[in-house]
C-alpha cells in the first residue's frame, strides 16, 4: 500500500480542505432555505429545482460530521436550515415526501420515489442525535414506518406496471434498509431492529445474491425470487452490489458474525472482477448478466459514486479481514479514481466519465449528484485508514487468520 500516512492525509485533506467548503459555500440557499445541487464546475448555480433525496442527503452529511468529527456550529447550522426547509415543504403533511420542489418550496413531482423517504429518515434521524430534538426523531420514525409499509409496492399508485403484467422486485430498497437500520438504531427497539437487520441480510445475501449467479447480485427478480429473462431481469449494477457489501460488513460487525463479513468481502471481490473494464479501466455502470446489449445507453459510463463506494468496501474488507486481495484492488481503484474523478483546478469531483475515462459533463452537482457520495466516501476512507493505522501486529495476524 502507498504510505499509510500519505493516504490518510490525502483523504482527510480532500474532505475538509476541498469538498466540505465547496458545499458550505455554494450550495446553501440563504434566501429560501435548503440547498442548490445543480452546480457547475466552479460552484455556480445553473438550475434551482430542489430534489428531496439530495436535500436530505446534505442534512444527513452535515449532521453526521457534527456528530462524529467535531461540534462545528457552521455544520450544525447548515444541517438545521436544510431540515427546516424539508420539514416545511418536503412532504404532504403526512410525511409522504415529494420527489422535487421549486426553489421556493412548491411541489413539482409527487411522492413516487421511495428514496425521498429513506434519505429523509436518515437526515432527521442523524439530526435528532445532533440536537436531541424529539420532533426530528418523530419525523424519522414516522417516515420509517411508511417505508416499511411500502416495501411490497414502493411506488404505490405511481407504479407503471400493468395489472397482471411482469412484476419484479428490486434490490435497491433492501440494500438501503441495511444501512438505514443502523442509521436510526437509536430510535428503534432492539428486537425490532434485529428483526429488520436479519430480513435485510436474507434478502441481500440469500435472495438477490442469487445462487444461479455464482455469488453475484442481480438488480431485479421475479416476485418468487427466480431470475427473469428480460431487460430489467438481466440488469447488473456492479456499483450497487459493491456498496451494499460494506453495509453488510457493518451489519456483520454489529451482529458479531464474521462469516457474514467474509461472504461480503468475497462478493465484493467477485463483483469487482466482473464489473472492471479490462480495456480502459474503471467499473462499468450497467451490465447484462447474459452479455446482451443493456437497455441503458449510459451502460459503459464510469460514475463517481460507483468508484467511491468500491473504495469504501475494499478498505473495510481489508480492515476487517486482512484480505490482501482487497488491498491490491484498493490500490488499483484508488489510482483510477483520483486520476480521473478529481478536478485538478476546482473543488469537488467530476461525476460522469465516458468509457475511456474522459469527462462527459462539466458539473459538480445536478439532479442525481449532490453532497453525499464524495464526502461520505472520503470520510469513510479516512476513518478506515485511521483504524488500519492503529492495528497492532498481533491484531493484523488475528484478522488474517479469519479469512478463508
Amino acid at each position: 500500500m502507498k504510505n499509510l500516512n500519505t493516504l490518510l492525509a490525502q483523504y482527510k485533506g480532500e474532505l475538509f480542505d476541498n469538498v466540505i467548503p465547496f458545499w458550505l459555500n455554494f450550495s446553501q440557499d440563504k434566501e429560501f432555505g435548503g440547498y442548490f445541487t445543480c452546480l457547475d464546475r466552479q460552484g455556480n448555480v445553473y438550475d434551482t429545482d430542489k430534489f428531496i433525496w439530495l436535500q436530505a442527503r446534505e442534512v444527513w452529511l452535515f449532521s453526521m460530521l457534527y456528530n462524529k468529527v467535531e461540534k462545528r456550529q457552521e455544520w450544525l447550522d447548515c444541517a438545521l436550515q436544510g431540515a427546516e426547509f424539508l420539514k416545511k415543504n418536503g412532504h404532504d403533511g403526512q410525511y409522504n415526501w415529494y420527489f422535487s420542489l421549486t426553489r421556493e418550496g412548491k411541489p413539482l413531482i409527487e411522492p413516487y420515489n421511495i428514496f425521498s423517504y429513506t434519505f429523509a429518515t436518515m437526515a432527521f434521524g442523524q439530526l435528532s442525535l445532533a440536537t436531541g430534538n424529539s420532533e426530528y426523531a418523530e419525523i424519522a420514525k414516522k417516515t420509517f414506518d411508511i417505508i416499511l409499509s411500502k416495501q411490497n409496492n414502493p411506488k404505490g399508485k405511481w407504479n407503471k406496471v400493468s395489472p397482471g403484467g411482469r412484476s419484479l422486485k428490486g434490490f435497491s430498497l433492501p440494500m438501503i434498509l441495511c444501512n438505514l437500520a443502523l442509521e436510526i438504531e437509536h430510535l428503534l427497539e432492539e428486537d425490532f431492529l434485529v428483526q429488520i437487520m436479519e430480513k435485510c441480510i436474507h434478502e441481500v445475501m440469500e435472495v438477490f445474491r442469487h445462487p444461479e449467479m455464482g455469488g453475484l447480485i442481480v438488480e431485479n427478480l421475479n416476485i418468487d425470487g427466480s431470475l427473469s429473462d428480460s431487460f430489467d431481469g438481466r440488469l447488473m449494477n456492479p456499483g450497487h452490489a459493491i456498496e451494499a457489501m460494506w453495509f453488510i460488513m457493518d451489519l456483520g460487525v454489529r451482529l458479531h458474525r464474521p462469516e457474514l463479513i467474509n461472504k461480503a468481502v468475497e462478493t465484493t471481490l467477485k463483483t469487482l472482477e466482473y464489473g472492471w473494464d479490462k480495456k480502459y479501466g474503471g467499473i462499468f455502470y450497467f451490465m447484462d448478466r447474459k452479455g446482451f446489449p443493456p437497455q441503458q445507453l449510459e451502460w459503459d459510463q464510469k460514475l463517481w459514486w460507483v468508484h467511491i463506494e468500491t473504495l469504501i468496501s475494499l478498505l473495510k474488507g481489508y480492515q476487517l479481514t486482512g484480505s490482501q486481495e482487497c488491498l491490491s484492488w484498493f490500490e488499483k481503484v484508488h489510482n483510477y479514481t483520483w486520476e480521473h474523478f478529481k478536478d485538478p483546478e476546482y473543488p469537488e469531483w467530476w461525476g460522469y466519465l465516458n468509457r475511456q475515462g474522459e469527462v462527459l459533463l462539466d458539473l459538480k452537482g445536478g439532479k442525481w449528484k449532490g453532497c453525499f457520495h464524495v464526502p461520505r466516501g472520503l470520510y469513510q476512507c479516512w476513518t478506515l485508514l485511521e483504524k488500519i493505522d492503529q492495528l497492532t501486529d498481533e491484531q493484523i495476524l488475528k484478522t488474517k487468520t479469519t479469512v478463508r
